[in-house]
């Protein structure tokens, strides 16, 4: 786990600010570079899914992935053009996303109490990529290709160490796999439940703000002139890791709705806060903008997993938390990405970004979905099972 996520972490938060450099890449170009990790979000089921869980062993096919993907990363920094850096980009997220749920796959197996065990594991993801941070920042490679380079050498590791990981084995051709049985359509009666339908269209719609951190924060970071920003982004992580531990407590305590609102309010707190922060009077504002990411993101997407979970029941649990990933990791990002993208060139002028403009667009946007959902969502303190 710990080099799973050290590999995303080296190379994800920085690449807007590598291609912006090396490439001159426009807002659109970085955007659609981003919009690789959706697609490939939406595929990677289908894969796993269909042939992977049911012909090799995890750990094998885990360590093939990862030994392409280092070869991939090298090859990132080779390539001169945006389109050519885009497919590299793309072809490499198809071969790495599936590993994450790999990665699931082999740590469940091993397991007897998985929702107990699991998260004490998982922590470590969170710990390699604040590690990724730290190495950007003590190497000083923000700035260059070597981040790119750092993934592949732990790519290419953590592809050798899964040949002898724990044997996971498939599950066989036997086993029923359908199309619409990976896309999640057994959850499909959630639809059936009013107020699931608001929550869920604003899960999608809240990524359009998602992606422009994701995508631009960097970039906006190192151009305000924040030294070694990927090493302060991990605040982000770090407060992330520390706000998970209040959701079960505070998830019946105050209810899902004011928990969601919380999480909304605080991605408009974000960009306020960007847009009107710099390095010297308001730097505390680029450091709040950095470290509400904790509360932007579980108080939205973690608190999403466990309200679908509670809607779902223990049958259709997975289905429901499959098609909750497609629809926010994979369509809702992919729109934000580009639509991110669309809006950083438009407030470019003369090679210039005008990032209190584009900071904006995300805030109102965030602004927009947070009164939908007040006005709309109506849940019970009591989560009411939808029928299945």
């Amino acid at each position: 786990m710990l080099l799973e996520y050290f590999i995303w972490g080296a190379w994800y938060v920085t690449m807007g600010t590598y291609m912006s450099i090396f490439l001159e890449s426009t807002g659109v170009q970085i955007g659609a570079a981003y919009s690789a990790l959706a697609i490939a979000t939406m595929i990677s089921p289908f894969f796993i899914g269909m042939i992977a869980d049911r012909f090799f062993a995890a750990q094998k096919i885990m360590g093939f992935l990862h030994l392409i993907g280092g070869v991939l990363l090298v090859l990132a920094t080779k390539v001169t053009g945006n389109t050519t850096f885009y497919w590299v980009i793309l072809f490499y997220s198809l071969l790495y996303m599936p590993t994450i749920a790999l990665s699931n796959s082999i740590a469940f197996h091993q397991m007897t109490d998985p929702g107990k065990q699991f998260p004490w594991i998982r922590v470590f993801g969170t710990l390699g990529w604040i590690l990724a941070g730290l190495m950007i920042g003590f190497l000083d490679i923000e700035r260059t290709s070597s981040t790119f380079y750092m993934a592949a050498v732990i790519s290419i590791c953590l592809g050798i160490f899964s040949f002898i990981l724990p044997n996971t084995p498939p599950k066989g051709q036997d086993s029923k796999v359908t199309f619409a049985g990976i896309l999640g359509k057994d959850a499909f009666v959630l639809f059936k439940d009013k107020p699931y339908i608001i929550f869920f269209i604003a899960a999608i719609l809240v990524c359009i703000p998602l992606s422009f951190y994701y995508g631009f924060a960097n970039l906006f970071l190192n151009e305000e002139g924040m030294e070694n920003a990927a090493s302060k982004m991990i605040l982000g992580q770090i407060s992330e890791a520390i706000y998970i531990l209040a959701i079960p407590f505070l998830f019946n305590r105050i209810g899902v709705k004011r928990i969601l609102i919380i999480g909304m309010v605080a991605w408009i707190l974000r960009y306020f806060f960007f847009a009107y922060g710099n390095v010297e009077a308001n730097l505390w504002m680029l450091y709040a903008g950095i470290i509400l990411h904790g509360i932007c993101y579980d108080f939205f997407f973690v608190t999403g997993y466990m309200y679908t979970e509670n809607k779902a029941g223990e049958k259709i649990k997975n289905a429901a938390q499959g098609l909750f990933t497609f629809a926010t990791y994979g369509v809702g990002m992919f729109i934000g990405t580009w639509f991110s993208g669309f809006v950083t060139d438009h407030y470019t002028v003369d090679d210039e970004h005008l990032w209190k403009n584009i900071w904006f667009v995300p805030a109102f946007i965030a602004i927009a979905v947070l009164i939908y959902f007040i006005l709309f969502f109506r849940e019970k303190r009591t989560i009411k099972k939808a029928a299945h």
